[in-house]
């Protein structure tokens, strides 16, 4: 990764503060809009000091050609299942969410020379939760944009939601699950569960090695969520509402539509 650029600052300027306030806009203009990879990353790292905040976890994936699927989440927007109701940036009555597990670390794993081995990793891990990763876009019309402008916004990602921990074992191992959605006075709708890695580990193997290349570690206490289990979905604000997250465990949580500034 190259450093940042004046272009990348600006650009990271405006995101910044739609982030903050939690308002939508059009692409970036022009001379600042992201053509590569590279370019977005630059963005999504410029940004990150603007936010006045610290980071409390990744969301990563696995990635493919022309994809890179990573980006910080901040510590002011990490909610536990102990905070009722999860104030959250909301359109329409309703809060976009993906069931993602969360893998929480219980020591640093810093930025070094060698390489780490998954099972280095796999010791690092503290505890498992059932997680909703909270979906928000800063731009207005998704149908114009690049995937490079969705990278340096930091790929829809406006916070995380932590529930009950798990089995850490089974869960490493659980790749394909029901995932149940009981919303308070209406019925149970279940979906197909499906990790998009043959293990949900996978990424967050991926993540450790990306970002010790950029010299960056992560940090006892982080959590990382590696892909959702049921797409994206909307669950509605002022509503109990219950998770059954295959044989794993349930998540409660009761949204409340944080205002827009």
């Amino acid at each position: 990764m190259t450093a940042t650029t004046p272009q990348a600052q600006a650009a990271a300027a405006i995101l910044a503060q739609r982030r903050l306030h939690g308002q939508q806009g059009p692409c970036l203009p022009d001379p600042l809009r992201p053509q590569t990879l590279d370019e977005a990353m630059r963005i999504q790292l410029a940004t990150m000091p603007l936010m006045g905040d610290t980071v409390a976890g990744w969301k990563c994936g696995t990635p493919g050609p022309d994809k890179l699927v990573v980006a910080p989440i901040y510590t002011r927007t990490v909610h536990r299942a102990s905070e009722r109701p999860c104030s959250v940036w909301a359109h329409g009555g309703a809060v976009r969410v993906e069931p993602e597990l969360a893998f929480v670390l219980g020591w640093d794993l810093p930025a070094r020379v060698q390489p780490y081995a998954p099972d280095e990793v796999d010791a690092a891990i503290a505890a498992t939760h059932l997680a909703l990763e909270l979906i928000d876009s800063r731009y207005s019309d998704a149908s114009a944009l690049s995937f490079a402008d969705k990278l340096a916004d930091g790929l829809v990602n406006q916070g995380l939601f932590i529930g009950p921990a798990v089995d850490g074992e089974q869960a490493s191992l659980t790749n394909v699950m029901p995932i149940a959605i009981k919303v308070e006075g209406s019925p149970e709708q279940v979906r197909a569960g499906q990790h998009p890695d043959p293990l949900p580990r996978l990424p967050l193997y991926w993540l450790v090695e990306y970002l010790r290349e950029q010299g960056i570690g992560l940090q006892a206490g982080q959590a990382v969520i590696t892909g959702s289990y049921a797409g994206t979905f909307p669950l509605p604000v002022d509503q109990d509402i219950t998770l059954r997250y295959g044989e794993l465990g349930e998540l409660r949580v009761r949204f409340d539509a944080k205002a827009r500034r």
